[in-house]
């Protein structure tokens, strides 16, 4: 099924500062060419993201300079990819009537096998995981009412690889698209069954050019990227995305 056949404007919900590049850059790409409203909102600003080897002496061991250098890759990044709008969970419009904005923090993570993440022992007091998730259903559900998005776009339900953070945001972003009464679609692999397929190998060089924004956390090398930890995997440009039925009405 084609979750895109009556959506004019989508909403992608990602956990971090390049996660809306590398897990959905080129179907953004290709909804932006074909005239589609593309808004995104990031949960945390990525304060606990590693550097890659060549910037680690210019972003130094400051938090506080990694969390700026991160929101100024996202900005340009926002820019290269077409994407109308970005917010921040918990800064106004992405929270709840009549709380005060709330920053929630990169929960961090460890890697369990070489491809496979789980969450750490030392998340701090303000990450998102250790938010109440109705508190972060209610932000992420002012947004979408906010925008009157006709489609939220998240994780499957293993976070894509396993990240507590991602996996967080696929369950506030399932939860706060049935409160609000939009259909949700998850990111699957492309073989997946039940899988909209989009190829979007004709935007690889605009792609590219937004993945280079996040320069601290990966190098684009040809064909692929390489992470901050040296990992290598091929440029993602065709994707899955899977409609979730409606749930039954009580």
């Amino acid at each position: 099924m084609n979750p895109f056949a009556a959506a004019g404007s989508v909403l992608f919900v990602h956990a971090h500062p390049d996660d809306e590049t590398l897990s959905s850059g080129g179907l953004i790409l290709w909804l932006v060419s074909r005239g589609v409203r593309v808004d995104l909102l990031t949960a945390t600003r990525g304060e606990r993201g590693e550097v890659v080897p060549a910037l680690r002496s210019q972003v130094g061991d400051d938090p506080a300079e990694l969390t700026r250098t991160r929101l100024a890759e996202l900005d340009r990044a926002v820019r290269s990819l077409g994407i109308t709008d970005a917010f921040y969970l918990g800064d106004p419009p992405a929270r709840a009537a009549g709380l005060p904005p709330r920053r929630y923090s990169d929960s961090g993570m460890r890697w369990v096998t070489p491809v496979l993440a789980g969450p750490v022992d030392d998340a701090p007091e303000e990450a998102l995981t250790r938010a109440p998730v109705g508190e972060v259903v209610a932000d992420v559900t002012a947004l979408i009412r906010h925008l009157g998005s006709a489609l939220v776009i998240s994780y499957d339900d293993e976070g894509g690889y396993g990240h507590p953070d991602h996996r967080y945001v696929r369950v506030a972003a399932l939860q706060a698209s049935r409160a609000a009464g939009v259909p949700f679609a998850e990111l699957v692999p492309p073989e997946t069954p039940g899988a909209f397929v989009v190829d979007a190998t004709d935007r690889a060089g605009e792609l590219a050019g937004a993945l280079g924004a996040h320069a601290t956390q990966f190098t684009v090398d040809g064909t692929d990227v390489v992470h901050s930890g040296g990992q290598r995997e091929p440029i993602r440009l065709i994707y899955g995305v899977r409609l979730l039925p409606a749930p039954p009405a009580p």
